[in-house]
C-alpha cells in the first residue's frame, strides 16, 4: 500500500501527517497562496518519506479541482496542478469530506465540521457526498456558518453557540436521514453534552480519510470510493 501524505487545509492552520502518531502544522489565512502552499508543505514535509498525497481543501471539488476560491484564503486557487508542484500523485477533495471519510464506520453518517467555516458530508456504503450546508440561510444572518462557524461562537458565547449547534445538528439528521452524526472541526471539544446519535470526530481522521482516498476496490480495480461531485 501506498504511503500517503494527508494535507489538511483549514482557515486557521495547515496540518500534515503520516501517521497517526506524528502531526506537523504551519499557518494558514487569508494571505496564504497555492504557491505558498506547496513551498510550506516541501519545507515542513522535507524529511518525510511518502508515495502519493491527499489533499483536503476547503472549498467545492468536482473531479478533484478546485471549482472556486475559499473565503479564508488568498486566491489564486482554480486551475493550480498540486500534482505538479508537488511532484507526487496527488489527489484533491474537501476538507470535510476527508475528515469525514476518515470517521466513517458505516451505515448513513453525516459529517459535520466545526471550525472556521461549517464543514459538511453525507456517506452511505462507498459514497462520499460533500455537501455545502454552510451557505444555507440562517434567521439573523446571511448563513448558517455564520453562527455555527468560529464567527458565531466568538459573537454568541459558549452556552448559547452550543444550544444552536445542538438544535441544528438535530434538524440536519433527521433531515438528511442520517443513522449517526459525527461532529469534527476545532470547535466541536466546546460542546458538553452530545444527543443520543451524535459523537466527537477527531481531527487525525483525516489522516485516515487521506489513506482511505488511495484504496482500491480489488474486484473493479477502481477507487473504492465514489466522491460524488
Amino acid at each position: 500500500m501506498k504511503k500517503i501524505l494527508a494535507v489538511d487545509i483549514g482557515g486557521t492552520h495547515v496540518k500534515l501527517m503520516v501517521s497517526r502518531t506524528e502531526r506537523r502544522k504551519f499557518a494558514s489565512g487569508l494571505k496564504l497562496t497555492p504557491k505558498q502552499l506547496t513551498s510550506e508543505i516541501k519545507e515542513v514535509a522535507g524529511d518525510w518519506e511518502f508515495d502519493a498525497v491527499s489533499l483536503g481543501f476547503p472549498s467545492v471539488i468536482a473531479k478533484g479541482q478546485i471549482m472556486k476560491d475559499p473565503k479564508n484564503l488568498a486566491p489564486g486557487w482554480v486551475g493550480w496542478d498540486f500534482q505538479k508542484s508537488l511532484g507526487k500523485p496527488t489527489r484533491v477533495i474537501n476538507d470535510a469530506a476527508m475528515q469525514a471519510l476518515g470517521s466513517f464506520r458505516g451505515r448513513r453518517m453525516l459529517f459535520l465540521g466545526l471550525g472556521t467555516g461549517l464543514g459538511s458530508t453525507l456517506l452511505w456504503d462507498h459514497n462520499v457526498l460533500p455537501l455545502e450546508l454552510g451557505d444555507l440561510p440562517y434567521p439573523g444572518v446571511e448563513r448558517i456558518e455564520l453562527v455555527l462557524g468560529k464567527a458565531g461562537l466568538a459573537r454568541l458565547g459558549r452556552k448559547t453557540w452550543q444550544r444552536e449547534v445542538l438544535a441544528v445538528v438535530a434538524q440536519l439528521k433527521l433531515a438528511l436521514v442520517a443513522d449517526y452524526v459525527v461532529l469534527g472541526g476545532g470547535n466541536a471539544k466546546q460542546l458538553e453534552k452530545l444527543p443520543d446519535g451524535t459523537e466527537l470526530g477527531h481531527n487525525r481522521n483525516a489522516f485516515l480519510g487521506g489513506c482511505r482516498l488511495w484504496q482500491i476496490d480489488a474486484r473493479t480495480r477502481r477507487s473504492k470510493w465514489n466522491i460524488i461531485s
